[in-house]
């Protein structure tokens, strides 16, 4: 992929839900390898824009554009924009009954490798990397033989989200709030994940309140969503101004 071509950009982007326009008009790119921090208040429509770009039914895209790694992502099935590398976590991640961690992991995983023209893994080689995955997360191995979620702790399932991520190793991640009931020891693994696939061109669109997770992550632009548009866009100071002032109404958005 061309390196000086954003992995994602979205213009415009307006998305209504139930009858009620949550987001009027967001723009924003996002380069191979960066991390761009998204901020805002609560109801601000932060999950509402990544649940959109992933194709969620309930998110209908009323009016913009979206295109990932060059494609036209809003013409693309959810299936699709996974394959092609899209990766959500969700910021309360759902249990699914019945079906193992281990089976639904290494599904994925597979379907990825199959649309990127890669052997897919047989169950002894997905094992021993998800094993290890997991030992670096701070997830216990026997959490890959349960039910997806099942039982989970709030930490121990933004870990498993983690895991995905660290499996999947996708183009683009959207993190909403993967900080979000974790131990800092959680957090750490966070960053260390984050920082490895950085390092080998994943980009990064993460929401987080996290002051501190934020200045570990090192952004390479913080965004603030606001009236439904991106109100502001700076660096680690407009992080600091937020953790000052709060989410305070910005006379630009309601102006625009």
């Amino acid at each position: 992929m061309d390196t000086n071509q954003p992995v994602l950009q979205v213009q415009d982007l307006r998305v209504d839900v139930a009858g009620r326009t949550v987001l009027q008009s967001v723009s924003l790119q996002v380069q191979p390898g960066a991390v761009v921090v998204l901020m805002g208040a609560n109801g601000s429509g932060k999950s509402t824009l990544g649940l959109a770009l992933a194709g969620h039914p309930r998110y209908p895209v009323v009016e913009g554009s979206a295109t990932f790694a060059g494609q036209d992502l809003l013409a693309m099935s959810v299936e699709a924009r996974a394959r092609a590398g899209l990766f959500l976590s969700f910021q309360s991640p759902p249990d699914i009954p019945g079906v193992k961690n281990n089976l639904f992991v290494r599904t994925a995983v597979n379907a990825v490798r199959e649309a990127r023209g890669e052997t897919p893994l047989d169950a002894f080689d997905f094992l021993g990397e998800a094993r290890g995955a997991a030992r670096r997360l701070g997830l216990q191995e026997a959490m890959l033989n349960r039910p997806v979620n099942e039982g989970f702790s709030g930490g121990e399932r933004k870990r498993n989200e983690l895991l995905q991520l660290a499996m999947l190793r996708p183009r683009l991640a959207l993190l909403d709030e993967i900080d979000s009931g974790m131990d800092v020891d959680g957090v750490r693994a966070t960053v260390e994940l984050v920082g490895a696939l950085r390092a080998q061109g994943t980009a990064f669109l993460v929401v987080s309140h996290y002051q501190q997770m934020i200045e570990m992550l090192a952004p390479d632009a913080v965004l603030r969503l606001a009236q439904g548009r991106i109100a502001q866009t700076g660096g680690l100071e407009l992080v600091h101004e937020i953790a000052r002032t709060g989410y305070a109404p910005v006379p630009e958005a309601l102006e625009a």
